[in-house]
Formats: structure tokens, sequence, C-alpha cells
């Protein structure tokens, strides 16, 4: 009844709508050629294949953009055509195509760029690739400026006259939907042309969840079938990805793709040069795949270092100068911070102060970085507003890059906490625990996991379920668990309970003072196949949420 009352809230109120959510299939994802452009730039395509002309592929260097690379490699291959690759380096060549990687592709030969997961706002690299005689299809998911590039076809959900029905695809999953239009033109048969389509799932379903795209509707068919494809993983690449991670024969679900093997594929462009993490999986041989997962993780090592310490230092400027309900959006710069992981530094800033956050490393003179926003605030809506302080920004509406001159830092500051101020309330500051119920202790069981295993994968729009206890009371003092985290043994309805509190170590004194508690939590699946229980907030029985606490 539980699981029941779930899609009814989430608004699956038809036998049909559940049918299709709990079950879906390949066949429910869209006509690629509804995509703006699609037929351009499949035509284009092909007459380059048809012409024996060379072209290549122009990434990002994120997992977005490493696994729209390989797919598109892959499909362009399979079709015949001449293609290479390029991915821009985080630090030395910045994001997105540039005039020189154009420069540079057509001294190699190249006749026709394509850019994946990038692209949309490259006005000065487009403009050098028509002046030089090369065609430019691109291929993007982020939010176009208001006039686009000239190209000879843009394939973008998000472009204005673009009604295609899923606007939420990642950039591989753009990708995804040119490879199937491209390879559906080759007469093949149907079963060959979907058995080629599901091992492209694979890696689309990671760079969907890596990105934090919704996970419903044709995100969630790519994703479910492309983590299950994970059981059986052909490329040598990601079997050493996924070995490496520690899952040998085990699936991972969507939350482990996002915290264990998502940052190793990022931890090559933060860190290094994204090719690696591109060679990996072009490689077909085994040793060395293995030999760049092992690099790639010892990068990502040295990435959660690099991120530590610059949380570090920012959570020492808050305690010398905290952080006020008049200041509604937080921007933070410093010498030498590393620019490959400022982005992630400004989401655990966001999530800790719930407002938004940039964070913008120095180097000679230039401040290039990051913000993250909640959902009530367009980040990149604000940067519109204070263009005239940036070199070059873009994104989307809760994540955007950005550069600009070290000595418009101060005014950027003063002006986003202005235009914040004007837009979000004291209300939107305060981050709401929506739990989807309140559970008795015998309801916390095995049948209960099972339905709701059945709702994953989870992500974006289909939250991991949280449910309540009210009023429990707690056995004994919580207990320190691997230095930062708790183990909470509570006892309600004539039964003990442990749940698992990750993140909340220094909250043991007030949770044990408060002796009475409502615990909202997760169900899971412990190690030993039982039934987890996982605490993600607390109150005093009654009171106010942990979480609604701001400050130093």
């Amino acid at each position: 009844m539980a699981a029941a009352r779930l899609l009814w809230s989430r608004g699956y109120r038809d036998a049909d709508a559940a049918s299709h959510f709990l079950d879906p299939k390949l066949a429910d994802m869209h006509d690629p050629f509804l995509l703006q452009d699609m037929g351009a730039a499949v035509d284009r395509i092909r007459r380059a294949i048809s012409a024996g002309e060379r072209m290549e592929i122009h990434g990002d260097y994120d997992v977005d953009g490493v696994t729209s690379t390989v797919v598109l490699l892959k499909a362009l291959e399979m079709a015949g055509g001449s293609v290479g690759w390029h991915i821009p380096h985080r630090l030395n060549d910045g994001y997105g195509m540039q005039p020189a990687a154009v420069d540079e592709a057509a001294a190699r030969g190249v006749k026709l760029l394509i850019s994946v997961d990038n692209g949309i706002r490259a006005v000065a690299a487009l403009e050098r690739a028509r002046e030089l005689g090369l065609d430019v299809v691109v291929t993007d998911h982020h939010l176009p400026e208001n006039e686009l590039p000239p190209a000879v076809a843009i394939v973008n959900p998000n472009r204005k006259d673009c009604h295609y029905p899923n606007p939420n695809l990642c950039g591989a999953g753009v990708t995804l939907k040119l490879a199937h239009a491209i390879l559906g033109g080759l007469g093949w048969p149907e079963t060959k042309l979907y058995r080629v389509l599901e091992s492209f799932l694979k890696l689309v379903a990671i760079a969907t969840v890596a990105d934090i795209v919704p996970l419903t509707g044709e995100n969630r068919v790519i994703v479910r079938h492309g983590l299950n494809g994970l059981s059986d993983p052909r490329n040598p690449g990601l079997k050493a990805l996924l070995e490496n991670a520690g899952f040998g024969n085990r699936v991972p679900n969507a939350t482990e793709v996002g915290f264990r093997i998502a940052p190793a594929i990022n931890a090559s462009g933060r860190m290094d040069s994204a090719g690696q993490a591109v060679r990996m999986f072009l490689t077909q041989d085994a040793a060395e795949a293995d030999s760049i997962a092992k690099e790639l993780f010892a990068l990502n090592t040295e990435r959660q270092a690099a991120e530590r310490a610059i949380v570090s230092e920012i959570l020492e400027r808050c305690l010398e100068t905290p952080v006020y309900d008049s200041e509604r959006a937080l921007v933070f710069w410093g010498e030498g911070w590393h620019r490959g992981v400022v982005g992630i530094v400004a989401s655990r800033v966001m999530q800790k102060y719930h407002r938004p956050a940039v964070v913008l490393g120095l180097e000679n003179g230039v401040a290039q970085g990051s913000g993250r926003s909640i959902h009530a605030f367009h980040l990149l809506d604000a940067l519109e507003d204070m263009r005239d302080l940036l070199t070059k920004f873009g994104g989307h509406a809760h994540a955007a890059g950005l550069t600009m001159p070290e000595g418009n830092l101060e005014e950027f500051r003063k002006r986003l906490r202005e235009y914040a101020k004007s837009r979000l309330t004291l209300e939107d500051l305060q981050p709401l625990v929506e739990v989807d119920g309140v559970l008795e202790p015998s309801e916390a069981n095995e049948d209960l996991l099972l339905a709701l295993e059945r709702l994953a994968p989870f992500g974006l729009e289909n939250p991991r379920p949280l449910f309540a206890f009210r009023s429990a009371g707690l056995s004994g003092p919580p207990q320190p668990w691997k230095e930062k985290h708790l183990k909470i043994m509570i006892r309600k309805g004539g039964r003990n309970l442990l749940l698992k509190a990750f993140g909340m170590g220094d909250q043991a004194e007030e949770m044990d003072q408060a002796g009475i508690i409502d615990v909202a939590f997760e169900l899971e699946r412990d190690w030993y196949g039982g039934v987890g229980l996982l605490a993600r907030d607390w109150r005093v029985a009654g009171g106010q949420a942990q979480s609604s606490f701001i400050g130093p």
C-alpha cells in the first residue's frame, strides 16, 4: 500500500501510467527526428561519410562529454565514417570549442566538426570554422543564448523552437539520439539496431545519472536499461572501471554510479586530461584499461584532497564572518584554488548554507570557477544580468561556469547578493525535508523494500522514498562511527531499531539531549541482503528539523 501511495503522489494515477513507470521499455523512447535540425545533421554526416571527408568530434571534459564522445565515435565508425576526436584540457584550453582548436582541426584536414555536450554558445569558434570553410554540427543540451551560433545544424532539446517531448536529455542523451538517427538509416535489421543502441545505453546511463537530470520518462528508460546492462560489461574500459570501483559482479544502483563511478571518470578532466577516460573506453586491451582505471581512481583521491582543503578554508572564513539571512548568495575565491574542483566545492557550500554559491580560483589575474544554486534561484539568468562583468559564462538554471577579471570580483559579489536578495525570500533559504509517509516500525520491512526497489532508479524528480518515525525514543547515546557518522538505536512500538546516520557525527550530543526524536529515513538493502535504515534528518519530537538551521 505504501508503494501504491507513492505512485499516486508522484503523479502516476492510472494503470497505464503506472505500468509505463514501473516497466519502462526501449519502445517508449522517442523518435530522434522529433529533435529540431536532426534531419539536417544526419544529412550532412551522411554526405561526409559518402565523400570520405574527415570528421572530428569535439567533446567536453566531464562524464557527459567523455561518454558522448565515445558513443558518437563508435556510431560514426560503424556507419563507415573517418573520424577523430578532441577534448580540451580544462586548465590549458578552458571550456568548450575554442577558435584555436578549430584552427588545429582544419590543419589536420577536417571538413566537418561535430560538437557533443558543448557548442551552443561557441560563437567565436563557429565563426572561425565558417571562415576556414569547415561545417559544424552542434549537439548540446545547455541553455542557448537568444541568438544561435552559425552551424549547419544545431540539435539541442532546449532550443526555443524545439518541441521534443523530453527537453531534459543530458549531452550523452542527445548524442544517443543522433547515433540512433545515423544508424537507423543503414538498413540494419531492427534487432541489430536495438542491440547496438542497448550497448550504448550503459555509458549514456552513467552520464544521465552524473549530470543530475530528471530520472523520469525517456531518461528513466535510459538509466533503467543502461544500469541493467552493467551486469555484463563487454567494453574493457567499462569492465575495468566497475572492478576498480569494487563492484565485481554486483550491478551498481544510480546512487552508487553518482558517488563512486562518475567521480572517477570526472577526475581525469578535473585533475589532468579527460582524454585518458576516453582512451580507457576505446581500448580493447584489458591491461591498458585496468591501468587507466587505476590512474583515474588515484586522480579522484587527489581531487578529494584538493576539494577538502578548499571547503575547509571556506568554512573557516564563515566562522570568522558568519553567513546571515541578508546574504542570500555566496561568492568565494582564492589564489591557486584548483579549477577542477571548484564546482564540487560550490555544491558543498550550496548544500550547507542552502543558497546560491559561486566558487572561483584565481590565477594570473583571472578568476575562473563554477556556481551551484537551489531550486528557487535561476543562476544562469543571474549571470545574464551581470554579463558585463564576465568574460564568458554558460550552463543551466542551477549549475553554471564563469570567468572574469580578478578586478571584477567584489562588484560581482555585490551585484549577485543584490540580485538574489530581490528574488529569494527567507522561506526559500530554509530547506524542507518532505517525507513520503509516516511508518510504524513493523511496516519498515522486506515487503516494502521489495516494492520500493521497483520504483528505482532514483534521482532528480524521482527521489528515493523518504519515511519518518515520530516520537521515537533513543535507546542510548548515539554511537560515533567512522569519525563523521553515527549509529543510532531507537525504541518505538516495543521494538529496537538501528539506523545509520552519515555525516551527523557532530550532532550526537544534541541528539542525546533531545531524548525523543522524529527521524526521517530511507530503507536500503544492507550488505547482508536484509533491510537497513538510513537516517537522513531528525528533529526534537514535534520541533524543527536540524537541516533548517543555518549559520556557522
